[in-house]
């Protein structure tokens, strides 16, 4: 389905990005004190879809199912650093057939299958090789974000900018823009989160999420008066977590919510949940102190990208793109921060596996929808196909396992039958949890699947987990060992394994080559059966 729009001009693409966003934490969403009003603007301007879950709760396998448009046991990357086989068809490789100049400026955290270009012959410095291996985008700035002393690129771009502008070091990204002065005149790394209340040393125009943004202000420059596809991918408010002036105070611990964690969470865990506890991260987030100390910079930075986006979008008016373009706005997954005991993200509770997305469409066409908030389970890898129809295109269904969101938008009819179940997926085989539980690489799987009401989690060589999201919205209360819940477990355990039944790995051939080719044996000369 094609938006009718009027207007004949293609629409351009803003397809934005924030690292480890939790959903709740925008004021749209119900935040209570963060300030979040460009953010805010969009989601009461455009839809909201508040029913939205990764397909992957970790940095890179989340985006490549946003980028292929397909699940993680699909598309074969299942942990950070897995290469992409480079067979996948990713946005860009859909939306150049469209005409569309596709890009990136920012995270995207993918690696790229230097095997598999070897073997094909494709050299990863040619036009084809660089978009092979910068996951179908144009890298007019790729920086995923993280790069301490021991990994440091001597040609990090950031790092140059810095240096440009009088910021001394040999690695100002950590000495500058992450690190702190305490109140003794000492340099602090914000990678410790003690660290957390002090102002990043980097002035607030020269930080990350203002270079990242004015590097996108760059392309769209350069881009405009052609279609164009941005994903403008922030690393914040991803760690470390500490913020430039005036962020770093624009919260107090009075901003700090009360923590989702429970004694009885922590006395009788399930064995994964437990393994999980005992990280680093999740042992110390589980101290009061360091939610005080973290969470206001976390909201700080949030404020700020938002703050930037607000320049980005006031600069798209003054070029004349702001009509013709869709903004999106999401995240890859959420932060626990202390909920549940755990700190990061990669299990399924709320606060790690539902993300924001948020979708604004300026024209005409798309008024029906402006302020909507669809009671509907919407997934990560439904962007693409929307991209692709927003682009003219009709979505490859054989390859693309999303669904287009486009419906919702224009007020087209929608769905006779809408998607009843949402799915994500974690391999935690790279982290101690896994030596702690006593297991093998290949043991590590876990899937979620939630109709909305009922959450259901499959543990590979372990009990299940089962929360009703209706009355237990705050994810206490595990119920897969309560014996009036067996038919919910049994139904929504047949319903995970219709799940696997319906993956699409036939990729090379399209459903309507195999129709027109159907029975047709005989007409080719081959007289199977004939007497």
């Amino acid at each position: 389905m094609k938006n009718d729009d009027t207007n004949p001009k293609k629409p351009n693409i803003l397809f934005v990005m924030a690292d480890q966003l939790r959903a709740d934490y925008l004021g749209c969403n119900n935040h209570p004190t963060i300030k979040t009003p460009t953010i805010d603007a969009l989601a009461r301007n455009g839809v909201n879809f508040t029913k939205t879950y990764c397909q992957a709760p970790v940095c890179g396998p989340s985006r490549m199912s946003f980028y292929t448009g397909r699940y993680a046991s699909s598309h074969g990357a299942s942990y950070n650093n897995v290469p992409l086989k480079v067979s996948e068809k990713t946005l860009g490789d859909h939306l150049r057939s469209a005409g569309y100049r596709v890009a990136l400026v920012g995270k995207t955290h993918m690696k790229a299958d230097a095997e598999g270009m070897e073997r094909l012959g494709i050299d990863p410095q040619s036009s084809r090789g660089v978009l092979v291996s910068q996951c179908g985008f144009e890298p007019y700035e790729r920086d995923d974000g993280l790069h301490p002393d021991q990994l440091l690129s001597p040609d990090l771009a950031y790092n140059t900018y810095l240096k440009e502008r009088g910021y001394e070091g040999h690695n100002p990204w950590h000495s500058v823009a992450n690190s702190g002065i305490d109140e003794k005149g000492n340099l602090q790394s914000g990678w410790y989160m003690r660290n957390s209340h002090l102002a990043a040393r980097v002035s607030e125009e020269h930080s990350e999420t203002a270079y990242t943004t004015d590097r996108a202000i760059d392309f769209i420059n350069e881009a405009k008066g052609n279609p164009w596809c941005l994903h403008l991918s922030y690393i914040k408010p991803h760690w470390p977590y500490i913020a430039p002036a005036p962020y770093h105070n624009m919260y107090s611990e009075e901003d700090v919510q009360p923590v989702n964690a429970t004694l009885d969470e922590k006395v009788n865990p399930h064995p994964v949940v437990s393994a999980f506890m005992q990280h680093n991260e999740s042992v110390q987030f589980s101290r009061e102190e360091v939610r005080k100390r973290v969470i206001p910079a976390y909201m700080g930075l949030i404020t700020q990208v938002d703050d930037h986006l607000a320049r980005l979008i006031e600069h798209l008016k003054t070029l004349g793109e702001y009509e013709n373009t869709v903004i999106v706005f999401t995240s890859d997954h959420g932060d626990y921060l202390g909920d549940h005991w755990l700190g990061e993200k990669e299990l399924f509770h709320e606060e790690s596996a539902r993300i924001p997305l948020i979708i604004h469409d300026p024209r005409a066409s798309a008024d029906a929808s402006r302020g909507k908030a669809p009671d509907l389970l919407a997934e990560s890898i439904d962007l693409v196909p929307t991209f692709v129809e927003l682009a003219g295109l009709e979505p490859q269904s054989h390859i693309l396992e999303g669904r287009s969101l486009a419906p919702f938008l224009y007020g087209h009819v929608k769905p006779k039958q809408w998607r009843k179940y949402a799915v994500s997926e974690v391999d935690y085989a790279w982290r101690g949890a896994r030596r702690t539980l006593g297991l093998r690489p290949d043991q590590t799987k876990a899937t979620m699947i939630t109709d909305g009401r009922w959450k259901y989690i499959d543990y590979h060589h372990f009990l299940p987990q089962l929360f009703d999201l209706t009355a237990d919205p705050f994810e206490q209360n595990d119920l897969a060992n309560d014996e009036a819940c067996r038919a919910v477990c049994t139904e929504m355990e047949q319903a995970l394994l219709d799940w696997y039944r319906k993956r699409k790995n036939r990729v090379t051939v399209s459903d309507s080559a195999i129709e027109s080719n159907t029975d047709i044996a005989d007409k080719r000369g081959y007289l199977f059966g004939y007497w």
